[in-house]
């Protein structure tokens, strides 16, 4: 296999007539933010637009977007953004790519557009869009789209056939191969049969699943689980989702209304996607089964089920909020809480302190480790294979998973007779051209994350988040001196102040000479010496002591002023 693990690579050559480009920006060696970069005869094409979800060492990061420097300065070359599906992690940072350029124009499903619509909505943004059906072809530019239903988590979820003059590539966005789903509506392998009888030259697959053995377990199998979870609980019921899973709030309704339950959706996002899904005809609400918020509490316990955000332990969302007793849902002993989701790797620490916090205000909570109340929106080993079988492409280019998951997908391309230079384990910014039926590794151009925090996009560096880390785990220390230049003397100070040590404030007591003889040796020694120089000279001394005496690496803030 072709690994270029995106090192040492040189920036890639002029794009050559003919010849097809391929760039991801996100989604390789990650779960989120999946976002890739089709080029020819001067054109874009996007495939979805999505974010990541930070992690505990990215404190005070509310998401990550892919890095549109790639192509920020060729914007009015993009003939349109195609999403695949409605899930955050493929739809999530399309309103900040229109803050660039609004006019962009957006193609997908009816829902998926529905759901863009009105994230998009609050940043005051007008889209143009195209709304487009399984069997539908569009010409967008130099670039035919064919699209194809797929089956996954959310309805309404697409692959996208990309005919150009240097190929065809088959880009299946998030799927797997239910054979009985909830809304009739299965992985079209019969295109995919047409598809490869036609010539797929690059198939870009769903990797999620790919180091999991066989298939994926049927959505419907969740329905009985849940029945039988509520004929045991007599009061009140919690299920926490991700916001967009309509199937899975479909038989959370459904459940509710055989057991003579009210349902309560909580969180802004779930309450927004339901009204979307039940006004576009994919969710079906029993009549008289919902009730507000405000109206909860006059119901009694046994009649209470409350739809929650918050499954991946999100500090703001409803559940955490819940979990840490600042919500006006007050858990109680009795109450059960269902997480009918998966684990998104880096999230394990802060679902399991939920679960301990929920657990702790005397709630029974229910999860995949201990009941089959969810099942992945991924094909996995098996389902692949099949794919594989059925295009025989000739180039593959495993997407959207970590490492370990695109190596996996990779392998089984190989086991099934894709030629093993010819399987690309790309990274972000990995640049791939195509031609003539090969597929080869040509560069890479830079691809970093872009944090939003708050209202700033792009402003928080690594090293700001390095500080935030240094301040949490090793404590503050800010020492203010006032230095007479002409006498070369210490006017006033060294005065410490410290945050997060243990230790009293006495402790620092020794190092105060140090610091005032170091930095009247470097006044007398060196009258041109600049304020920030003799700032260095107390942070070089403070951090040496530091970090034998306490064993501690803090963040060290000198004032050095002159009198």
């Amino acid at each position: 296999m072709s690994e270029n693990a995106g090192t040492g690579l040189l920036t890639p050559p002029p794009l050559e007539a003919g010849t097809l480009r391929i760039v991801a920006l996100g989604g390789l060696g990650e779960i989120g933010r999946n976002m890739a970069v089709f080029e020819i005869d001067g054109k874009l094409l996007i495939v979805d637009c999505g974010v990541l979800f930070p992690e505990e060492t990215q404190p005070g990061v509310d998401l990550i977007l892919p890095d549109f420097s790639y192509i920020e300065d060729r914007l009015d070359d993009v003939v349109g953004v195609v999403l695949t599906h409605g899930h955050e992690d493929h739809i999530g940072a399309v309103p900040y790519l229109l803050r660039l350029k609004n006019d962009i124009p957006l193609i997908g499903s009816q829902l998926t557009l529905a759901l863009v619509e009105a994230k998009l909505q609050e940043h005051r943004i007008k889209p143009f869009s195209l709304t487009v059906t399984e069997g539908q072809i569009e010409q967008l530019g130099p670039f035919e789209c064919e699209f194809v239903a797929v089956n996954h988590s959310i309805p309404d979820a697409l692959a996208v056939f990309i005919r150009t003059e240097a190929g065809t590539v088959l880009h299946t966005g998030d799927f797997k191969m239910d054979q009985l789903p909830l809304d009739g509506r299965i992985t079209d392998l019969r295109a995919f049969a047409r598809l490869g009888e036609e010539g797929v030259d690059l198939f870009m697959a769903d990797s999620t699943n790919a180091d999991v053995p066989g298939f994926t377990t049927a959505e419907r199998e969740i329905g009985p689980v849940l029945q039988e979870l509520f004929g045991k609980v007599d009061k009140r019921i919690i299920v926490a989702s991700f916001s967009s899973h309509i199937h899975r709030v479909q038989q959370v309704l459904d459940a509710a209304a055989a057991h003579n339950r009210f349902v309560c959706f909580v969180g802004r996002s779930m309450v927004r996607n339901m009204a979307i899904a039940e006004k576009l005809g994919y969710l079906h609400v029993p009549e008289g089964i919902l009730v507000d918020l405000k109206n909860v509490d006059d119901l009694p316990d046994n009649k209470v089920v409350l739809m929650s955000t918050g499954s991946q332990g999100e500090p703001m969302a409803a559940l955490s909020r819940m979990a840490n007793g600042d919500h006006r849902i007050r858990i109680g002993k009795g109450d059960t809480v269902i997480l009918a989701s998966s684990l998104i790797p880096g999230n394990e620490n802060a679902v399991f302190r939920v679960i301990n916090g929920l657990m702790r205000l005397g709630a029974d909570v229910v999860h995949k480790g201990n009941a089959k109340i969810h099942v992945s929106g991924h094909a996995a080993a098996g389902e692949l294979l099949y794919c594989y079988n059925i295009l025989q492409p000739k180039n593959a280019m495993p997407v959207h998973g970590e490492t370990r998951h695109l190596i996996a997908n990779g392998r089984l391309a190989a086991a099934t007779g894709v030629p093993e230079q010819n399987i690309i384990l790309a990274d972000d910014g990995t640049v791939v051209d195509l031609r003539e039926g090969k597929a080869r590794v040509v560069g890479e151009v830079e691809c970093g994350f872009v944090y939003v925090d708050g209202s700033s996009v792009g402003a928080i560096t690594d090293t700001d988040l390095k500080d935030r880390r240094i301040l949490s785990e090793e404590g503050f220390i800010s020492i203010i001196s006032v230095v007479n230049r002409s006498t070369g003397t210490i006017v006033s100070g060294p005065e410490i102040h410290a945050r997060g040590f243990a230790e009293g404030d006495a402790v620092f007591d020794e190092i105060i000479p140090k610091i005032s003889a170091a930095l009247e040796e470097a006044v007398r020694s060196n009258t041109d010496h600049t304020t920030y120089q003799l700032q260095q000279v107390v942070r070089r001394v403070v951090g040496t002591w530091v970090n034998r005496r306490l064993r501690r690496r803090p963040m060290i803030v000198p004032v050095v002023v002159e009198a």
